[in-house]
């Protein structure tokens, strides 16, 4: 009879060394989780600054201040106008989000950045539009993982990229 209680106590003894472990797991899947999320998230709004932008016609992508890019990642930031409720991910502004024209050189067929010139995208000049947008965030989006009992004071950029072809104009 005694045998049966010490296996029972060693029964015990497992599963508070084991908890832990298991706890740790889990809050790692759920954080793992909550940064695919966010990734996922940033990743849908670079799409709607692209596909917005790459179907406007006469729009002047080397003109920051253009109504139509300000609309465009308003739209991304809220999901409406810019009336609308609170930002879909805070910390994030406008300003964080990158806007790259690329055109393919007909000589090398190499993808390149296209300048603001009367010869390169600047309609206003005289250019034609870009081949390709690319959309990005200037410096990543930084995120700062949230592990119990660890102090986390680093942090890591998420760098979504979303290139789309240019069918406006």
């Amino acid at each position: 009879m005694r045998r049966r209680g010490t296996q029972r106590g060693n029964s015990l003894l497992e599963a508070v060394l084991f908890l832990p472990v298991l706890m740790m797991l889990l809050w790692g899947l759920i954080e793992f989780g909550r940064i695919s999320y966010t990734f996922y998230t940033l990743h849908k709004m670079l799409q709607t600054v692209a596909r917005y932008t790459a179907q406007q016609p006469g729009l002047n992508f080397c003109d920051e201040s253009d109504v139509q890019l300000t609309q465009a990642k308003t739209f991304a930031l809220r999901g409406a106008g810019e009336n609308a409720g609170a930002d879909i991910i805070t910390n994030l502004t406008a300003d964080q989000i990158r806007i790259r024209l690329e055109r393919v050189d007909p000589d090398t067929s190499q993808l390149g950045e296209c300048d603001c010139s009367a010869t390169g995208c600047d309609i206003a000049q005289g250019g034609r539009n870009p081949d390709f947008i690319v959309v990005s965030f200037t410096d990543g989006f930084a995120m700062r993982p949230n592990i119990p009992f660890f102090n986390a004071t680093e942090t890591f950029a998420l760098r979504p990229l979303v290139r789309m072809p240019v069918g406006g104009n």
